[in-house]
């Protein structure tokens, strides 16, 4: 897949604030915020609906941050009806994989993964899902 550059304009208001969420959610620049944002999107018009569906839902994450694996696990007791796993994998002495296996309707996880995706030190997330109906 080629990379394609292009420039995007925006009012100052509108840099201010797309600053302050890439700093407030950890992100390493603009870009990785706006591709985040799109790809966001793209997955929640997709999945705004109630199809049962199953997936997984995959963070990486700085695991000498203690609070990060406390965030996990305080969103996940909200969500134990579709979370039919949960386990992580320690990869070095400091990157953590958690992986959430789920299944229920489509929004619900959606909601589940964005507030997990968006824990702030989050380094990478993504949820996969696939109808089950």
């Amino acid at each position: 897949m080629a990379l394609k550059r292009f420039g995007v304009s925006l009012e100052d208001t509108l840099l201010s604030n797309l600053d302050q969420y890439v700093t407030e959610n950890g992100f390493a620049n603009r870009s990785q915020a706006i591709r985040f944002l799109v790809e966001k999107n793209v997955a929640e018009k997709k999945w705004q609906c109630n199809h049962i569906v199953a997936g997984t839902i995959i963070i990486m994450y700085d695991q000498t941050k203690k609070e990060i694996a406390f965030k996990i696990a305080e969103i996940q007791k909200s969500y134990q009806d579709v979370i039919l796993s949960s386990t992580q994998y320690y990869l070095n002495k400091s990157f953590t994989l958690h992986i959430a296996t789920v299944t229920g309707i489509a929004l619900r996880l959606t909601e589940l993964s964005d507030k997990l995706i968006s824990i702030k030190g989050i380094k990478h997330g993504k949820l996969v899902m696939s109808r089950a109906d």
